[in-house]
């Protein structure tokens, strides 16, 4: 399916909308992130990268348990220490350089304050996340959206799953191409960003699987968009 005629960006924005309401329908408000603090989701977004989601809770507990979610916490513990701690997340000793680069970036850049870090722009404040060792487009964009509440779509592995199966997306599609599908297509909001996210998550889990989906029982059964053309 070509780009750029009125008649395809219309279809595309129908389906966005269409699918949202379905999944919306189906899940309800799915209150995503789970954290206490914003600081905790910027943790949350760097230790979930290449694992589940529960493993990423039973490294935030131990950090909590040893009143280490704090960015004092991961600057002042040693890297070892730390490392144990997260373990459960995987890439531990990877993931523990990532935090220590992020709380340095924080510390030198705006004194640790996040306020003032999400005072900034924030198209400006992404080109700056990206420059952080260990921080890409999607862990950015959770940082972004999820802690700074910015009007910045996330895409994830699902996000381009569900959509390519769909037929709306190319399967070569990149990150920056299918993030822009939604931004010009929805009001830029973040809590509606926030949910539609979250419903993409939980349809990819729970209907949309890489393997086996469950597609009779799917939300987003019978949405096929068409076929895409080169």
């Amino acid at each position: 399916m070509e780009r750029g005629n009125g008649k395809n960006t219309a279809g595309e924005k129908r389906y966005l909308r269409a699918a949202y309401d379905a999944m919306n329908g189906h899940f309800g408000d799915l209150g995503w992130w789970p954290a206490e603090t914003p600081f905790e989701v910027i943790v949350g977004a760097i230790l979930t990268q290449n694992t589940a989601w529960r493993n990423v809770t039973a490294a935030i507990g131990n950090m909590k348990q040893e009143g280490l979610m704090s960015l004092a916490g991961i600057l002042e513990t040693d890297d070892e220490t730390l490392a144990d701690l997260i373990r459960p997340s995987g890439y531990y000793r990877i993931k523990t350089r990532r935090l220590k680069a992020f709380a340095g970036y924080l510390k030198e850049n705006y004194g640790g304050d996040l306020k003032r870090m999400f005072a900034e722009e924030w198209r400006g404040l992404r080109k700056s996340l990206l420059n952080i060792h260990g921080i890409g487009r999607e862990t950015a964009d959770s940082i972004l959206l999820y802690a700074g509440g910015k009007p910045v779509f996330v895409v994830d592995a699902y996000t381009k799953r569900i959509l390519s199966r769909h037929g709306i997306i190319a399967e070569d599609a990149d990150y920056d191409e299918i993030q822009a599908l939604f931004m010009k297509n929805l009001p830029k909001d973040s809590g509606l960003y926030n949910q539609y996210h979250a419903l993409i998550v939980n349809t990819g889990k729970e209907y949309c699987r890489k393997k086996a989906p469950r597609c009779q029982m799917c939300p987003l059964k019978g949405m096929k968009f068409g076929k895409r053309r080169a």
